[in-house]
């Protein structure tokens, strides 16, 4: 008899205990893809999406112009110098034509104007440069402005989410959960890591950019040296 009564009370408590682990709550693994993440994070990741697809734009569009301006062809001023010592002046005038390069434009803006003061030839084919500098160089201060504009973005996505976070907490009084603070940290956050990430890119982007055209410039400016040089020789 005693057998059997503890045989059902020991039966109980497993029931008891079963019952127990089922109506506890059972805790939600949270997992989100990238697009969740996104839109958790408002409508200021719109303005950031915008903002690197500019950005990828620029770069691209930038880098092919420059990638060209600095392609010439490595025996391009030994053919100008035979040309002008053999008195070839429009050959040396269509082998300028057939680049389409800053260094080009630049030798062809000097053949045109043999037969002038040395000066004047060199301040024309300066003038060229320089706009040819600033034709590559256009575009590249809005790629810095996303390198700089992007983070401070972010960084108002996650000030306005903490404000809207803490007012939340303060509406629901007593009753506070720290899931209702914790999740509005969470959803903040991910401007910041989205306005960091856009501007990231477009800095090393940027840097890049101007890099190569450092590269270009200096192309450039050696052409011109050549050129005035090729100017002072005396022909064959």
């Amino acid at each position: 008899m005693l057998f059997t009564l503890l045989q059902t009370d020991i039966a109980a408590e497993a029931a008891e205990a079963i019952d127990a682990v089922e109506a506890a709550p059972v805790a939600q693994e949270m997992s989100y893809s990238l697009i969740d993440m996104a839109v958790k994070g408002g409508w200021l990741m719109l303005v950031l999406l915008a903002l690197s697809i500019v950005a990828i734009y620029l770069f691209g569009k930038k880098w092919w112009m420059i990638r060209r301006a600095g392609q010439i062809d490595k025996n391009f001023m030994n053919d100008i110098r035979d040309y002008i010592h053999e008195g070839k002046i429009k050959s040396a005038q269509t082998l300028c034509t057939k680049y389409d390069s800053p260094v080009a434009r630049m030798i062809e803006t000097g053949i045109a104007r043999i037969g002038r003061p040395l000066g004047d030839i060199q301040t024309a084919v300066e003038n060229i440069g320089n706009v040819e500098v600033a034709r590559l160089e256009k575009g590249l201060p809005y790629l810095a402005t996303i390198a700089g504009g992007a983070p401070m973005i972010g960084f108002l996505g996650t000030v306005t989410g903490m404000v809207r976070a803490f007012f939340n907490m303060a509406n629901a009084g007593s009753n506070v959960d720290i899931s209702l603070l914790s999740g509005g940290i969470y959803e903040a956050m991910i401007t910041t890591v989205g306005g960091l990430i856009v501007g990231i890119l477009a800095y090393f982007g940027y840097n890049f950019l101007t890099s190569k055209v450092s590269n270009v410039v200096f192309k450039m400016e050696s052409a011109t040296i050549n050129f005035m040089d090729l100017l002072n020789e005396p022909s064959e």
